[in-house]
């Protein structure tokens, strides 16, 4: 396995049509191809727009099943172009019972790994658990031919364990498809410190674990939320070796080297130091006084 590893991020706006923006995120990832990447990751939920500013169970129809019409197509697709595509999909399981989940295809294996977001927020426009049950796959490391690779989801972003979780099972990448924006009314002070804090928190994920962190958010105003873009790619030192704009779809292709790992845990060997006997109070709520 080599160890530059070139990936590909495509942020893009969506529309209501599922085969419009089917067919435009399968041009796209033609496109990272040819500009020779080897893994692309799609945003979350790309096939459709944003649909959880609202609750409204006629957007039940937009689930799927897991392998489904999506997961077919886009399976072909990296056995054509040889490379491993990373999708965020919205999963009918059965009856009644959704997930968010992301699906990991490489071009041998086929469906090499799937991950149900774990953490579902419900804030304004932004009522996901009134669709997606909580995943109950775990964190996980899915082996390809380019890489072992861990997804996480969007509000998955902001849990340290989660990513420490996804790293201690052996991913290298740590992707995350996202949605998020800007709300009406917020100051500028407001909406830059939030991304400020979306794009740290993330940052220092990669430094703690020692891994490659790849956000990719989608772009452009749908409804009362306005998307702020600014998909990146961080290397395990938290170093930003590329980023998208905050305002335009983009492609981006940036190459990793895996090698990387090895030396930034060598000198942060923050693995090696963990005190795990120590850490009980993290499968609970909350500590109280009595530390119950």
């Amino acid at each position: 396995m080599a160890e530059i590893i070139k990936l590909g991020l495509i942020q893009m706006s969506c529309v209501e049509s599922r085969e419009g923006n089917l067919q435009k995120a399968m041009a796209r990832i033609r496109q990272a191809a040819a500009q020779g990447a080897q893994i692309v990751c799609l945003q979350e939920l790309f096939t459709s727009l944003y649909f959880c500013q609202t609750e409204d169970v006629r957007f039940f129809d937009l689930a799927e099943p897991i392998p489904g019409p999506t997961t077919d197509l886009l399976r072909e697709l990296s056995r054509e172009l040889n490379v491993v595509i990373v999708a965020s999909l919205f999963e009918k399981r059965a009856p009644g019972l959704y997930h968010n989940t992301s699906v990991v295809l490489d071009p041998a294996i086929g469906l090499a790994g799937t991950y149900r977001k774990m953490h579902i927020p419900d804030d304004p426009l932004y009522y996901e658990k009134f669709y997606f049950t909580p995943g109950d796959l775990g964190f996980s490391g899915h082996v390809t031919q380019y890489g072992n690779l861990g997804v996480l989801v969007c509000w998955d972003q902001w849990f340290p364990e989660a990513a420490r979780l996804t790293a201690l099972a052996g991913a290298q990448i740590i992707f995350y498809p996202t949605a998020i924006g800007w709300l009406d009314g917020e100051t500028e002070e407001v909406n830059q410190g939030q991304h400020e804090a979306w794009e740290t928190i993330q940052r220092g994920h990669a430094v703690a674990n020692g891994v490659f962190v790849a956000a990719v958010n989608r772009v452009g105003r749908e409804g009362s939320l306005r998307f702020w873009g600014q998909s990146f790619v961080s290397d395990p030192f938290g170093k930003v070796l590329a980023q998208a704009s905050a305002t335009e779809e983009q492609i981006l292709v940036v190459a990793c080297d895996l090698g990387l790992i090895e030396q930034t845990r060598r000198n942060w060997p923050f693995l090696r130091d963990r005190r795990v006997e120590t850490y009980s109070g993290i499968g609970l709520r909350f500590l109280d006084k009595t530390g119950q």
